[in-house]
């Protein structure tokens, strides 16, 4: 991370409690499922990765600064051009509204940013990842920390050593990005992201 934009300097994070979203335990509020079901917006994987971070890194209303610096991002634009860090955009026409973008290792990804100019833009965003890291065998979805955004869709903190467990669980497996569909349906996606095991 990084305290600023312009900031050179970068530091790691390893909190006492890890966020994560356990994959088969995922709630979809029933206002959004309508939305993903009957979205006008498309989504789209890894077509937009630069673009995505630096909507990511722009100031918002609720937030001056980012821990996004430029040499942060130039980082993860070099392991997505490893294969290794993917976006989930979501667009209106020719505009993006949204998205996130992560990290995947393995059988782990882990999310690193999430934006939205749309309503429900990120959470549209966040559900279409679900899916598409359950049906490619992925193991732990990292989210860092729990936050009242991301609460509501299962959220939860797990100690340290726990995480570790299922991050080396997670390592020992060999995820698939690419197996769902980039076509899949609103219904597919949602059918996917809220069965059970």
């Amino acid at each position: 991370m990084s305290d600023a934009r312009d900031d050179e300097t970068l530091f790691l994070v390893d909190p006492p409690l890890r966020g994560i979203l356990p994959l088969d335990g995922v709630h979809v509020p029933s206002r959004l499922a309508r939305t993903v079901r009957n979205t006008p917006f498309t989504v789209k994987i890894d077509t937009a990765f630069r673009q995505v971070i630096e909507l990511c890194a722009e100031s918002a209303r609720d937030r001056e600064s980012t821990w996004i610096s430029h040499s942060i991002q130039e980082l993860y634009e070099a392991l997505f051009a490893r294969g290794l860090a993917h976006s989930v955009e979501v667009w209106d026409g020719a505009r993006l509204i949204g998205g996130l973008y992560g990290v995947a290792i393995n059988g782990a990804f882990f999310g690193e940013s999430m934006v939205s100019r749309a309503t429900d833009a990120s959470k549209i965003a966040l559900v279409h990842l679900v899916a598409r890291l359950r049906a490619g065998g992925y193991r732990l979805l990292d989210c860092q920390f729990l936050t009242d955004h991301l609460r509501q869709f299962g959220v939860v903190e797990i100690p340290r050593e726990d995480y570790k467990d299922r991050l080396k669980d997670a390592l020992s497996v060999e995820g698939d990005f690419y197996r769902l569909a980039t076509a899949v349906t609103g219904s597919g996606v949602l059918q996917l992201t809220t069965q059970t095991s």
